[in-house]
């Protein structure tokens, strides 16, 4: 038995802090989402209730479904770090309109950022859906 029976728990935990902390960085600190932090959000709300209901009904099954929005999470929210991070990618400019994809608003211990912590997210739910194997 062990930590692999609360796996799905986990997972949807993560998914649940990652929402509700990019809805406090919009909702109450301010911080306008860039169009990548929008691409972010699409991939990381769904989960949230995704794997609520999973968890609850105890589904393991799901992960065929969120792997893939986990995945391409850890896709979007590094290219969106290395923008922010490596001056060589402020040259691609996928981010037209609003607010510039390359803005750090926070900038925790010198590499802490909002695309950070999204990756953080999406790579935490990658790795604890795939220790549960069924």
């Amino acid at each position: 038995m062990g930590i692999r029976q609360y796996t799905l728990y986990m997972a949807w935990m993560v998914a649940v802090v990652a929402t509700l902390g990019s809805l406090y960085f919009s909702e109450i600190r301010g911080f306008i989402p860039c169009e990548l932090c929008w691409y972010q959000r699409i991939l990381m709300y769904p989960l949230s209730l995704i794997l609520g209901i999973a968890a609850f009904y105890d589904e393991y099954k799901i992960k065929k479904y969120v792997l893939p929005l986990s995945i391409m999470g850890i896709f979007v929210s590094t290219f969106h770090y290395m923008e922010q991070k490596i001056p060589g990618f402020a040259a691609i400019k996928p981010c037209t309109q609003g607010v510039p994809c390359n803005v750090q608003y926070i900038n925790w211990f010198g590499f802490v950022t909002i695309p950070f912590l999204a990756l953080t997210g999406f790579v935490l739910i990658t790795v604890i859906l795939l220790i549960k194997r069924r």
